[in-house]
């Protein structure tokens, strides 16, 4: 089971009662074909904009589940670009354009269901005028674009190498004053190192991590079996091959796992974590992962890493001995021109490689 659809579900299941009837109808009509994390974000997004309908006075409420399907009927469009501003200058936080166009997506599928699909008992449209259907939403980043942000700010050839060996013998050193990282450092060290290593070697998401069953391994055949990302199926786990440098980290790990996390005997999970005043180590969650990467990339000298430019620093080092498809396949791309960044990322590599020779 893929743990952390399975909290978004339940998290899902808390918020949906909160909301107006029109969105339960639509999350439930939604539910067989999107992931449970990806209709959290949709009510997330519904939040925010039902909140900010009855902070401008738009309805009356007095809560949002009480907001009627009428008061979207009569929203205009300077309502529509009022809300945009808000996101835009929000003060406790403001948006990214591409945060801002995702919001406006997600009303956009609301609105499209309530008014194309679903009826009323006269089989007519619950919703009779749809002002988003002339809202645009342009793509905020494209692969150049995205590539051009990453430049500079991924491992790259001898780095991805030389991370590693900082992990195991280059941390300490780092942080020889300090008693209480020291002690952590010692304990999870194996953990750590197999962590950032799979990544580095097979470009998995840290979701595809945090999911990862002891039993989901194949050493032999070079291969994790994964949840992917935006496959709602979960009576099916991809296979994904990992770099035959991986394998030393991973046996490493595995013989230390059980003794050094005693884990129940009900408790699946590949990497495991020992909580305060806990004796027994429970599935790492994806804040620990990603606090970890990032308190090594700190001393390392690159703090700008992250568990998600680790996997672009595989996915650019992938590309160069692969091609497009092969590289889309291995990331786990639904499309082609996610995985053109990579493409931007290498003709620079390559010329600056040139240059060196």
């Amino acid at each position: 089971m893929n743990v952390i659809k399975q909290k978004d579900r339940q998290e899902l299941d808390k918020k949906v009662p909160f909301m107006p009837w029109y969105v339960d109808k639509f999350i439930n009509y939604k539910l067989p074909d999107l992931s449970p994390s990806s209709l959290l974000e949709y009510v997330r997004d519904y939040e925010t904009f039902f909140n900010w309908l009855l902070a401008e006075g738009l309805s009356e409420g007095p809560t949002i589940r009480d907001i009627p399907i009428d008061v979207l009927e009569k929203l205009r469009m300077d309502h529509i670009d009022s809300y945009r501003m808000f996101l835009a200058t929000k003060k406790d936080q403001a948006n990214t354009k591409t945060t801002i166009s995702r919001k406006l997506s997600s009303l956009r599928s609301l609105f499209h269901y309530l008014s194309q699909i679903a009826e009323d008992d006269d089989f007519y449209p619950l919703l009779k005028r749809n002002v988003m259907a002339k809202v645009e939403i342009k793509r905020t980043h494209k692969p150049k674009d995205t590539a051009a942000k990453l430049e500079g700010k991924l491992l790259q050839e001898k780095e991805i190498e030389e991370f590693i060996g900082f992990l195991k013998s280059g941390y300490p050193q780092a942080v020889s004053a300090n008693k209480q990282a020291l002690y952590a450092y010692e304990m999870n060290r194996i953990r750590d190192v197999c962590i950032i290593s799979i990544i580095l070697n097979s470009g998995l998401r840290v979701s595809e991590v945090v999911n990862l069953n002891a039993d989901d391994m194949d050493l032999k055949k070079k291969l994790v079996y994964v949840y992917r990302k935006g496959k709602n199926d979960e009576t099916f786990k991809t296979p994904v091959y990992f770099r035959q440098d991986a394998i030393a980290d991973l046996l490493a790990y595995l013989d230390i796992r059980q003794l050094r996390y005693n884990p129940d005997k009900k408790e699946k999970a590949l990497f495991l974590a020992v909580a305060n005043g806990s004796k027994e180590g429970k599935r790492m969650t994806k804040r620990a992962i990603q606090e970890m990467v990032i308190k090594y990339a700190k001393y390392f000298g690159k703090p700008y890493l992250s568990v998600h430019k680790l996997r672009h620093s595989f996915a650019t080092d992938y590309y160069m001995r692969n091609d497009l498809y092969k590289t889309q396949d291995q990331l786990g791309h639904a499309s082609p021109d996610t995985t053109q960044i990579y493409a931007h990322l290498t003709d620079k590599t390559m010329a600056e490689a040139i240059d060196k020779s």
